[in-house]
């Protein structure tokens, strides 16, 4: 058997110490101790479900302002965002057509007049004879049914102008509602007819309408509470059909602002309740864009255990979604 050669013993010789040194058991890592600090056990707890919806400012109704007869809008005192007072006369619409009419039954009015005097002259001179015995009976009843039927024209000319005169005078557009207008599309000369929306006019007061997918119907009603624009009010109406597998309803909401009818707005609705983790935000740190809490051990040591969180119904809390389990021991973040 061969010895050997001096330099491979040693390399050896420097390389056992080596091997040695990388087997040698590493040190157990010290503990954590857990900073000072309130504590809070994490339970379960109620807390209202909120449910995101779409949600626009409206109207309880809206008014439209039309055309009741054919002619030419020869002017219109509003536009789109003014205010405007039930009654209001807001445009004027003129039929060329009446005015000939008018004068031509004045025309048969003043022919009846001109006709009845006749009559009732003629009624005079009859009425004398008739009582000196030159006429008879029969022809006293022939002047008088003739007066009675001139009398009687006269009357029915000066009512179909007085007609005439009332057609004209619903040219006058008027305000159905006190609101802001929301639409007055048609420019002032142009030809309308009957039926033709002029102007479309808030009615009734601001809400906030919302739009729900059909599947909580039954669990949103009157009364539910609604979150919209750093604001709170409640819904009044739920309107009874479904389109598109959706439902409307409308809530109060008291500061809103309604100078944009139609304006859509991101919106939370009550729709019951539900178990959650609802922990103080003093026991949440956020830093780097990552909430984390710190978790106290059973052997005294502490952990921080990154989370993620929602807001809640109630003021200066949270709701821990992820991270973090009922029976959990929470330590409060130092105070700044």
């Amino acid at each position: 058997m061969s010895r050997p050669q001096p330099g491979i013993a040693a390399l050896l010789l420097a390389i056992l110490p080596l091997a040695a040194c990388g087997s040698a058991p590493e040190a157990p890592a010290a503990k954590v101790a857990a900073p000072a600090g309130a504590r809070l056990k994490v339970v379960a707890t109620e807390t209202i479900d909120w449910k995101s919806v779409s949600a626009e400012i409206a109207t309880v109704d809206q008014a439209q302002a039309i055309a009741r007869i054919p002619g030419i809008l020869t002017t219109l005192n509003v536009r789109a965002g003014d205010l405007v007072r039930k009654g209001q006369a807001i445009g004027r619409i003129i039929d060329s057509q009446l005015g000939p009419q008018s004068a031509a039954f004045g025309a048969q009015a003043a022919a009846a007049q001109a006709q009845a005097a006749q009559a009732q002259a003629d009624l005079s001179r009859v009425r004398f004879l008739y009582e000196n015995g030159v006429y008879a009976k029969a022809r006293l009843d022939q002047a008088q049914a003739v007066a009675t039927a001139a009398n009687a024209q006269i009357r029915a000319a000066q009512a179909q102008q007085s007609a005439v005169g009332a057609v004209a005078g619903q040219g006058v557009v008027i305000a159905p509602a006190s609101g802001r207008v929301l639409r007055a599309d048609i420019p002032a000369g142009a030809a309308v007819a009957p039926g033709m929306v002029i102007a479309t006019i808030t009615a009734g007061d601001t809400v906030l309408r919302l739009t729900l997918p059909e599947s909580l119907a039954s669990q949103v009603h009157a009364g539910s509470r609604v979150r919209a624009d750093r604001r709170t009010g409640a819904v009044v109406r739920v309107y009874p059909s479904v389109q598109a597998g959706q439902i409307t309803a409308d809530a109060t909401m008291s500061g809103i602002d309604n100078s944009l009818i139609g304006r859509r707005l991101a919106a939370e609705v009550e729709t019951g309740t539900r178990r959650a983790l609802i922990v103080p935000t003093s026991y949440v740190t956020r830093a780097y864009g990552i909430d984390t809490v710190t978790i106290l051990a059973a052997d005294g040591s502490a952990a921080s255990v990154p989370v993620q969180t929602a807001t809640s119904g109630d003021l200066g809390k949270v709701e821990i979604l992820s991270g973090v389990t009922p029976g959990d021991t929470l330590i409060a973040a130092p105070s700044k």
